[in-house]
């Protein structure tokens, strides 16, 4: 009987043994689709250089990427991620456009981890893995709780961006005091804003306040009249904060208009998206404190030294996000019993990476990012 047991027992460590050593003999294959050449060649390179990085970093050698070059056109997309199919591929970080994903629902069989932050009218095997407006919206509202911010206006430029940023208010339930799209030509935009904060009529409250102490007998008149003629508004607004869902000169043109209306940083908050700790925002005292959410600052510039040490050259951005992408496969294909389905990224789960923590839910990636401040000559972390 003993003797019985002691083969059972052999035998299912022997099953155990010969399980683990199949998964170790079968290579876990990444497909990686980016532009390797053309016009967008540096960043396909930036990005399969990270992905390299972040192999070496595992150091696992059953893990495999297997890159391919989409010319940053969608039949040439779909023409190298049906290829890799072929190859028994069933994960592919990339594209980076969303432009071109548009034939990539030909292939079901393949979940494709897109480095586009747009979440809108993308094919069901199409995970967005950017930052979206959804994770950056959710990091603000976190900011208006913890320092009491309670009648933000949400600035959207009417462009093709304005629909994503719509649909992330709806699903955060952010609350605003209002939402106001304005046009991104800057001899209209300054009318707009004019007329968001009331300007000619906080003018002429001015106006009128200095006429009347002119034709009254207060005393100390004249020292009254002389302080409101350094102003160049009089009157309260109705708003402590504007989010304004912008970047580069496009922000820098809302700011001066806001400026120009009397409206500075000073007297409510300036809030914007993910700025990639854009360091021009340093240079513009006049619009700081700007805050922000964003990646995790110290992470980012240890990752920016280690490649720049390796490749001798700095990493685009998404560069950034697809070194977590490999370690976030790995983990959820380990976490998956080594089987990749359809299925693995539906169940709730998390996963901590240099970027931050991605919450991976129902075949979606959100990001749970840091909020910083731009003032002082640097960027301050808040939470």
């Amino acid at each position: 009987m003993k003797i019985f047991i002691q083969f059972i027992i052999l035998f299912f460590l022997g099953l155990i043994f010969s399980v683990e050593k199949s998964f170790s003999l079968e290579k876990i294959k990444i497909g990686l689709i980016v532009p390797l050449s053309g016009e967008h060649k540096e960043i396909g390179e930036s990005i399969l250089n990270s992905t390299r990085l972040a192999i070496n970093k595992i150091n696992n050698k059953d893990i495999l990427i297997i890159p391919r070059d989409t010319k940053s056109n969608p039949e040439t997309t779909f023409k190298v991620a049906k290829e890799l199919h072929t190859y028994g591929v069933k994960i592919i970080i990339g594209p980076v456009f969303n432009e071109n994903l548009i034939y990539l629902n030909q292939l079901n069989e393949v979940i494709f981890l897109s480095l586009s932050n747009k979440i809108l009218n993308n094919p069901s095997n199409v995970i967005t893995a950017g930052i979206n407006a959804i994770s950056q919206i959710n990091t603000i509202k976190e900011f208006q709780k913890k320092f009491d911010v309670k009648r933000s206006i949400f600035l959207i430029p009417d462009s093709n961006y304005k629909n994503e940023i719509e649909k992330a208010i709806r699903e955060t339930k952010i609350k605003l005091k209002d939402t106001f799209i304005y046009d991104t030509d800057p001899t209209l935009l300054t009318a707009q804003i004019e007329k968001l904060t009331r300007y000619q009529q906080r003018k002429q409250n001015l106006k009128d306040e200095i006429r009347r102490l002119e034709n009254s007998n207060e005393v100390n008149k004249e020292k009254k009249i002389k302080k409101l003629e350094k102003r160049d508004t009089l009157g309260g607004i109705n708003f402590d904060s504007v989010i304004i869902a912008d970047f580069d000169e496009g922000l820098k043109s809302v700011t001066t208009s806001l400026l120009y209306t009397d409206i500075s940083s000073k007297r409510i908050r300036y809030i914007t998206l993910n700025q990639w700790f854009d360091k021009s925002l340093i240079n513009e005292k006049n619009l700081q404190p700007i805050y922000f959410p964003s990646i995790n600052i110290d992470n980012y510039e240890e990752f920016t030294q280690e490649y720049f040490k390796i490749y001798k050259k700095f990493p685009n951005q998404i560069s950034f996000l697809s070194y977590d992408l490999v370690g976030l496969v790995y983990y959820l294909i380990y976490q998956n019993s080594f089987n990749i389905d359809n299925k693995i990224f539906y169940k709730k789960n998390k996963f901590k990476g240099k970027v931050g923590i991605f919450e991976i839910n129902k075949n979606k990636i959100n990001h749970i990012l840091n909020f910083y401040s731009a003032e002082d000559e640097s960027f301050k972390k808040i939470f």
